[in-house]
């Protein structure tokens, strides 16, 4: 009896034991945590490098504690082993979405198929990505029901482990620019061949400077992407419809500055075409009949035959 009791006190103080130095332990790391934070990452001028030190230094005393802790509850390597070995069906299945979200951070560390402030696109959601940790990424949501793809001011929480099983485009990986495309439609009547000219000389204007800037960044990404364009300069298609010459500009911009790229274009566009009496803007249009005038459509009306 007096053995069991022995026993008994002996486990009781083995918990207290293990409780008070845990929590030492989570305090101290608290402690230097605070101390790094405040006296060496503060100094950094660059919000950017705190962001980023900051995160490093969250993974770096949370992976401690982790660690230390089962080193306290858990005992040896032999046991920690045997202990986890039990476990691992377990908790391949309680925690299955966050084991895939994990696979998916070290995925994005590794990997990086994106990074803070790049543009991204996972199934019908695009965004800049503002934030990664361990179990999900942020983005603030661009597009949707704004246009020219601008900012809505919603953060988006995704998890890592989409990256798996969705498409990912990159906007920003290695070429900052893309191709934007302008259609303006002119009647058949306008003279589309100034027209054309005109609109050639406005997108030249407005985008050709982008184009050494876009071949430097293909040179230097070609050799872990194979990128290839023939033609950077800006260009001008004609196309027939059916409500006249569609007349479609195509030239690079910066993935974020496409709506002020428009704006600028479309404005240049304006004020040039309000000089030239022979260009007019085409849009669809419907004609109607009045019968007893004009009689249908394809007919010759009866007082028409009787002049």
């Amino acid at each position: 009896m007096m053995s069991y009791i022995k026993e008994i006190l002996g486990f009781s103080y083995n918990i207290q034991y293990k409780i008070i130095y845990s929590l030492t332990l989570l305090i101290v790391l608290w402690l230097i945590k605070r101390i790094i934070s405040k006296v060496i990452i503060k100094r950094f001028e660059s919000n950017n490098q705190k962001y980023q030190w900051n995160k490093y230094l969250r993974y770096t005393t949370g992976f401690t504690a982790i660690l230390l802790l089962l080193s306290i509850w858990v005992g040896g390597i032999g046991s920690l082993g045997t202990y986890l070995g039990l476990l691992s069906a377990g908790i391949a299945i309680a925690l299955k979405d966050l084991l895939v979200n994990l696979t998916g951070w070290l995925f994005i560390i590794i990997r990086k198929p994106f990074k803070v402030g790049d543009r991204i696109q996972i199934e019908n959601m695009i965004g800049d990505v503002i934030d990664i940790r361990i179990f999900q990424f942020s983005v603030i949501e661009i597009g949707n029901w704004v246009d020219a793809e601008q900012s809505t001011g919603r953060i988006i929480h995704v998890p890592n482990g989409i990256l798996f099983t969705q498409r990912q485009a990159n906007y920003t990986l290695g070429f900052e620019y893309i191709w934007n495309e302008i259609p303006v439609l002119v009647t058949f009547e306008s003279d589309w061949q100034k027209a054309k000219k005109i609109l050639t000389e406005i997108v030249e204007k407005n985008a050709i400077h982008l184009s050494k800037q876009a071949e430097k960044q293909i040179k230097e990404t070609s050799s872990s992407f194979l990128i290839y364009y023939e033609k950077l300069t800006p260009i001008v298609y004609t196309t027939v419809k059916d409500s006249g010459v569609l007349l479609t500009m195509r030239y690079l911009c910066h993935t974020k500055m496409r709506r002020g790229s428009e704006q600028a274009i479309w404005e240049n566009i304006l004020i040039e075409f309000a000089k030239h009496d022979n260009i007019d803007f085409a849009y669809p249009t419907q004609r109607f009949y009045h019968n007893n005038i004009e009689g249908k459509p394809g007919t010759i009306p009866d007082n028409a035959l009787q002049k």
